[in-house]
């Protein structure tokens, strides 16, 4: 059967789906990545994105480079290939999150 429910096309939308500690989380991310920074698009190139799951928020910068070159300052955060997984009770630093997005915008300026 198929499901009648209909994908969010903004991310209010899919926040509002998700439980309250996931969007707190991801909501602490959105706003890091919204101060100076119009999109989670750069010249029309994925800048990054965020999500839920059951049991975990995920950061995506975009491109598994990008995560390589902070693994020291992801060693207390489950990385795989091009994620970044996080907790609520254990939420991205600020600090880290300005650093991710400035490292993409740099990739995608070449």
């Amino acid at each position: 059967m198929a499901s009648t429910k209909r994908k969010p096309k903004i991310i209010d939308e899919y926040l509002a789906g998700v439980n309250a500690s996931h969007r707190a989380a991801l909501e602490k991310v959105r706003k890091t990545t919204r101060h100076g920074i119009p999109a989670f698009r750069l010249n029309g190139r994925s800048l990054l994105f965020f999500g839920a799951w059951a049991n975990h928020c995920a950061f995506y910068p975009g491109r598994s480079a990008t995560l390589k070159k902070f693994r020291n300052e992801l060693r207390d955060f489950e990385t795989s290939k091009g994620t970044l997984r996080f907790s609520p009770d254990k939420p991205l630093p600020v600090a880290l999150v300005k650093k991710l997005v400035k490292a993409r915008i740099a990739e995608i300026r070449g």
